[in-house]
C-alpha cells in the first residue's frame, strides 16, 4: 500500500486472531521454552515483565537473520527470554544477562539448567554498574536486548556507544551490530499521550509511568538522532526500538 499510515486492527477479536495466524506461520519456539512461558504467566503475579512468545518469534528470526553468536540482555527477569536468546544463537553461541534482582537471577539460571540452555551467564546488580564491567569482551556481542528499567535507557545507549568505539580493538558491541529496545511505545504513550489514548492511566502527570515514557521518548530520539545508527521502529507488541551500530 502506498500510504504511510498502518490501519492495525478494527477489533481486539481481528487483532488477536491475525497475532495467533502470525504466530503460527513464524518460526517456532521449543515446546518446553512455550511450557515455561504458560507457567509463568499463570504462576506469576509480575509476568508483565515477560516477552510475549510472538515477539520472542521475532528476535529468534533477528538473531538468525543476522548471525548473532553473542548476545547481552539488559534485564532477564526470571529467564524466559534469555533462554529465547540461548535457542536462537545455539549451543556454540553466547547469552549474557544482567540482572538487577537477585531472586530474578537464581530462577533465571535454574530455569536455564533445566531446559539445557547451558550458554548462559547472569551479573546479578544494577545494570548501571555492570555494564561498564564488560568493557573488554574477550568477542564483541552481536546484539544487546535492552528490556530493563526504562528510566534508565538512555543511560544504556549511552555506555554502549561509549564501549563500542569505531576502530577499537575491544568493544562491547561489532559493528553492524543491533541494539533491540523493548516497550519503546509503552501502550502508545510514547507517540500520544493525550486523552484520546485510552491507555492513558489516571493521574498520569504525576505518576511513575510518566517518568518512563519521557524516558523511552529522550531514549528513541537520541537513537534516531545519532549518526553511529540507523534505526526503525516496530509498532507491535509493545513496541521495539531497532537500531543498528553503523561503525
Amino acid at each position: 500500500m502506498k500510504e504511510g499510515t498502518t490501519l492495525m486492527y478494527a477489533t481486539e477479536t481481528l487483532g488477536d486472531r491475525v497475532s495467533k495466524y502470525s504466530e503460527s506461520v513464524s518460526v517456532p519456539i521449543p515446546q518446553k521454552l512455550q511450557d515455561y512461558h504458560t507457567r509463568i504467566f499463570r504462576d506469576r503475579d509480575d509476568s508483565n515483565y515477560m516477552i510475549s512468545t510472538f515477539e520472542s518469534q521475532a528476535l529468534i528470526f533477528l538473531g538468525r537473520m543476522i548471525g548473532a553468536k553473542r548476545v547481552l540482555e539488559i534485564g532477564v527477569y526470571v529467564g524466559f527470554s534469555a533462554m529465547i536468546w540461548s535457542h536462537a544463537v545455539g549451543p556454540q553461541g553466547k547469552v549474557t544477562g544482567l540482572e538487577y534482582d537477585e531472586e530474578y537471577s537464581e530462577l533465571a539460571l535454574q530455569a536455564a539448567k533445566e531446559n539445557g540452555y547451558d550458554n548462559i551467564e547472569i551479573h546479578t546488580g544494577d545494570a548501571a554498574e555492570t555494564l561498564p564491567k564488560l568493557a573488554y569482551p574477550d568477542e564483541p556481542y552481536d546484539i544487546i536486548f535492552i528490556d530493563a528499567n526504562k528510566t534508565a535507557y538512555p543511560g544504556y545507549l549511552a555506555k554502549i556507544l561509549e564501549m563500542s568505539q569505531p576502530g577499537a580493538k575491544q568493544r562491547l558491541l561489532r559493528q553492524g551490530g543491533i541494539i533491540a529496545a523493548d516497550n519503546a511505545m509503552r501502550r502508545g504513550l510514547v507517540a500520544d499521550s493525550s486523552s484520546e489514548n485510552p491507555w492513558l492511566p489516571a493521574d498520569f502527570a504525576n505518576s511513575w509511568e510518566a517518568g518512563a515514557v519521557a524516558a523511552i521518548r529522550k531514549y528513541n530520539k537520541a537513537a534516531a538522532e545519532n549518526s553511529r545508527l540507523e534505526t526503525f521502529m516496530v509498532p507491535l507488541w509493545d513496541g521495539l526500538n531497532l537500531a543498528r551500530l553503523v561503525d
